[in-house]
């Protein structure tokens, strides 16, 4: 069993989408009660540094730039706002037809909206005002809803998690579907988080009887099932951005080295 460092609090407004920022020990996070502010928050001290005020439904989407201060946010309120860290004043603001999904690519040079569970659309964050560059357009599936957007790490892969029984593969410049991975458990409608390994050959999900699937993203064969002792669905899946390992959680944690055996 893992001891945690230490517990912060933050039971007045709750957590619950939380990403570090680049300054040591900060993070970002979203409230799921009183108002739909995010929170910028010293872990060093527990102290708020600042708030973004803006979204007024529920944050469904959080991304930290991988390059610098800026981080973007979807809601429920069917928009996109830009951010800066150093201040509390929305940087842009995108107006969507329906519940977004997003995040930036590897170069923090552009960023992909997964808009109403049916298109991808690529905007430049310098010229994000000018609408996106790229519309994908993909069949839409009323059995389920978009959950999450990712790039791989070499940029050329976009992977959108769904709350059914598939994940999708995308070509970030063609917009073309190269897989659609399922075979794993979620009759419940859950969010589970699909990654890429940071090679960005393999594709991971976890399910909702507790075990991982891993599919070769060139081939789109399934390679391996691995099995956490998971006693839920698993609902968080993130590799180490340097290192070959990975952990992932339901109500517990795992955490995952390679085997050196093959």
């Amino acid at each position: 069993m893992e001891i945690p460092k230490r517990t912060l609090y933050s039971k007045k407004y709750g957590v619950d989408l939380i990403r570090y920022t680049h300054a040591a020990n900060t993070v970002v996070y979203s409230s799921n009660k009183i108002d739909d502010t995010i929170r910028y928050l010293s872990l060093h001290d527990n102290k708020y540094i600042r708030y973004f005020p803006g979204h007024s439904k529920r944050v469904v989407a959080l991304s930290m730039s991988p390059v610098d201060d800026t981080f973007i946010s979807g809601s429920l309120d069917k928009t996109i706002r830009l951010w800066d860290l150093r201040s509390p004043n929305c940087q842009g603001l995108m107006h969507l037809q329906g519940k977004p999904v997003c995040s930036f690519d590897p170069e923090g040079l552009i960023f992909a909206a997964g808009v109403n569970s049916e298109m991808v659309k690529l905007y430049d964050l310098r010229s994000f005002d000018k609408g996106p560059f790229a519309t994908f357009k993909m069949q839409y599936d009323r059995t389920c809803e978009w959950t999450g957007l990712k790039f791989s790490n070499d940029g050329k892969l976009i992977l959108i998690s769904t709350n059914g029984s598939f994940i999708r593969l995308i070509d970030a410049f063609k917009g073309v579907v190269m897989h659609t991975f399922g075979g794993y458990a979620n009759s419940k409608a859950v969010t589970l988080e699909a990654s890429f390994t940071p090679d960005s050959q393999f594709i991971m999900i976890g399910s909702e009887d507790g075990k991982i699937h891993v599919w070769n993203g060139e081939s789109g064969i399934k390679v391996a099932v691995l099995d956490g002792k998971h006693t839920g669905p698993i609902t968080c899946l993130q590799f180490n951005p340097k290192f070959m390992t990975f952990a992932s959680a339901c109500s517990n944690m795992a955490f995952w080295l390679p085997t050196i055996d093959d």
